[in-house]
């Protein structure tokens, strides 16, 4: 039986409402060049049960943090989930109620987005948060964004080549109609230069975004590069990894105006690359420009404590041009799991999480240094990742482990941005991350496995072949 299905009766009774006799004729507006002259090269339907099975067949073919070990990085990380926060968020109340859009919206829902902004402003130490954003890549655009409208200054955002490259890319896509010139300041050593930094700003720059850690998960002196954009009156992004709060100064300690991350880390599992979370904090005086919807604590008339949707200055609320951004929601169920997962953890928990985070990746660093085709490639600190030069292609790398059990990557030359600050050797350079999940077993066992693999010849060939 179709899934999907039209009589000629119901055929007949939609084309006469749009006037046309025929669909051929209804497609003859298409231009005939861009109409297939034959079927579809797809294969035979099949039957519900069969459909269900084939379906299971590529579900099996998945394979998750739970068969595998995984030491990637880039952006999505595995961190621990306690039980409760799965148990918490599927919760009906939550699980299924839409996203809240007007004032008489649940006041449960209400209230968990206004947690939500106390544990991110506790987090960051910036005064005041929204209810979250889409993910961590538009998040820093939408701070750009903000920074243009703050300083008043809309020609020209510098970014360090050490942010993500596919923030950048965003980025990139969301200025490309504007008259805004996007810097980027290229970081060959893993992280920025002061100096080089301080004078690429001048008067007309609206802000200069940071990632700490960075892409390559070495550490950045954000006190000095904060302090460089304030000297030209700019902004200072700075898009954190929520975990590391747990070890490294706060953004607003280190004189930021903005703080954006991707709040993945916060009990949210890598799901195939999504949904994630949006993070957007910053200063006080900056709150009537900050983007997407802010939950306010009040009174009732009868003398109780309630929440309410306050500073709407989203397109659904006010005129277009007078709306902060045209996000129209957040990600509430991934809010509600991030503040279930920092209220379980609290302070001692988080500080506790970085800190083996930290420890297993040095100790994983040093391990895999040892092996003869393998260097840190940036003598830089860094936090719970770090990357590796492989003397070869890095993508040899990534198989031998592959075939051993074990998940690294991304390669970096994969991204075309990061040649523009490695060059070459971006062919060489691979990300390991390191979480409070791995085990030093789990890491001797990958030394042990790439120890007893040998890679395969360096040559010019070998070095040049595309990522």
């Amino acid at each position: 039986m179709a899934y999907l299905f039209n009589t000629p009766d119901d055929i007949r009774e939609m084309l006469g409402a749009i006037g046309v006799d025929s669909i051929d004729e209804f497609f003859d507006q298409i231009p005939g060049h861009l109409q297939l002259d034959q079927p579809l090269n797809l294969p035979g339907g099949l039957s519900e049960p069969e459909l269900e099975s084939h379906l299971r067949e590529l579900a099996a073919a998945n394979k998750g943090t739970s068969s595998r070990v995984c030491l990637m990085g880039g952006g999505v990380y595995d961190h621990f989930i306690p039980a409760a926060v799965d148990e918490v968020a599927s919760r009906g109340e939550f699980y299924t109620a839409y996203t809240p859009y007007q004032a008489e919206a649940s006041q449960g829902s209400l209230q968990v987005f206004f947690e939500f902004q106390t544990l991110i402003c506790q987090l960051t130490g910036m005064d005041v948060s929204n209810a979250s954003l889409y993910e961590g890549g538009t998040a820093v655009s939408e701070a750009v964004f903000m920074s243009m409208r703050v300083t008043r200054r809309h020609s020209r955002v510098v970014v360090l080549g050490s942010l993500h490259p596919e923030y950048q890319q965003i980025l990139e896509t969301y200025l490309g109609n504007l008259s805004c010139q996007l810097d980027v300041i290229a970081t060959p050593d893993g992280a920025a230069d002061i100096e080089v930094v301080r004078d690429a700003l001048d008067e007309e720059t609206s802000c200069l975004v940071i990632q700490q850690p960075n892409v390559f998960g070495t550490l950045e002196d954000v006190e000095s590069l904060c302090e460089a954009a304030h000297e030209v009156g700019a902004l200072a992004i700075v898009n954190f990894d929520p975990i590391s709060l747990g070890l490294l100064k706060s953004p607003a300690a280190c004189g930021a105006d903005i703080a954006v991350a991707e709040g993945q880390s916060l009990g949210i599992p890598a799901q195939y690359g999504g949904p994630f979370l949006g993070i957007l904090a910053c200063k006080q005086q900056f709150v009537r420009q900050m983007p997407g919807r802010l939950i306010g604590q009040t009174v009732d008339r009868n003398g109780e404590r309630c929440f309410v949707l306050n500073l709407q200055a989203r397109e659904q609320h006010i005129r277009r041009e007078k709306a902060t951004s045209n996000i129209c929601t957040n990600q509430g169920l991934l809010a509600l799991r991030a503040t279930v997962y920092l209220s379980l953890l609290g302070r001692q928990g988080l500080a506790e999480v970085a800190e083996l985070c930290c420890r297993k990746a040095h100790y994983a660093a040093q391990r895999l240094s040892e092996l003869p085709d393998l260097e840190l490639m940036f003598a830089s600190p860094f936090f719970k990742e770090f990357t590796l030069r492989h003397h070869g292609d890095s993508n040899q790398l990534i198989d031998r482990a592959a075939a051993a059990g074990f998940d690294l990557g991304p390669a970096l030359g994969r991204f075309p941005r990061l040649r523009e600050s490695l060059g070459d050797a971006a062919d060489q350079a691979v990300l390991v991350a390191v979480t409070e999940q791995r085990t030093r077993e789990e890491i001797d066992r990958l030394v042990d496995a790439l120890a007893a693999t040998p890679s395969a010849p360096t040559t010019p060939e070998a070095l040049s072949k595309p990522a």
